[in-house]
């Protein structure tokens, strides 16, 4: 379930704090979440393929990891961040 150079280029782009990041936690967090989202849409036809669901717990945990790094250095990046990835409801 990898994500194709062209939307990890659009994530980057929208996503980046400067002209050359590429790896800041916000941008790992965004392609995280788009992995996290089609990885889920695999697993609802399925339910069986124990490998790609331990990945994506594994996935979960990173990101959840990452999020908490965020809201302990910038707060308010922190809310932004998730408001425009509409996770955290």
């Amino acid at each position: 379930m990898a994500l194709k150079q062209q939307r990890k280029q659009e994530i980057i782009g929208e996503y980046q704090t400067h002209e050359t990041d590429t790896g800041s936690a916000d941008v790992q967090v965004a392609m995280l979440t788009e992995k996290i989202t089609k990885l889920s849409a695999h697993l609802r036809n399925n339910k069986q393929d124990y490998s790609s669901q331990r990945g994506l717990l594994k996935m979960i945990g990173k990101r959840k990891r990452l999020l908490t790094y965020i809201q302990k250095q910038n707060q308010e990046r922190y809310k932004a961040l998730i408001t425009r990835l509409g996770i955290r409801g």
